[in-house]
């Protein structure tokens, strides 16, 4: 399953985020979740993820690691095929 996953951050969390995110290089994904991509809003206060796991617990362990710095919006999404299934 796809996940985009949203993130923000309050403007007074910057440096923090941004040092944590260097400290980790990039804060890679575990082995049961393949980010697809990541990119960041250019004003540097949040960005979208596209991530596929089996099983969404490990998107939520994954972003466990954040929550005391980011907010999330977690959405699971189908492609256009799968999602002229559900609508046909």
């Amino acid at each position: 399953m796809i996940f985009q996953v949203s993130f923000t951050y309050e403007s007074g969390f910057r440096n923090s985020v941004h040092q944590r995110f260097l400290e980790t290089e990039g804060a890679p994904a575990p082995q049961q979740v393949g980010m697809i991509g990541r990119w960041h809003h250019v004003e540097g206060n949040g960005g979208v993820i596209l991530a596929e796991a089996s099983d969404p617990r490990a998107i939520a362990k994954w972003l466990q690691q954040w929550t005391d710095l980011l907010s999330f919006d977690v959405r699971p999404v189908i492609e256009d095929e799968d999602f002229a299934a559900v609508i046909g």
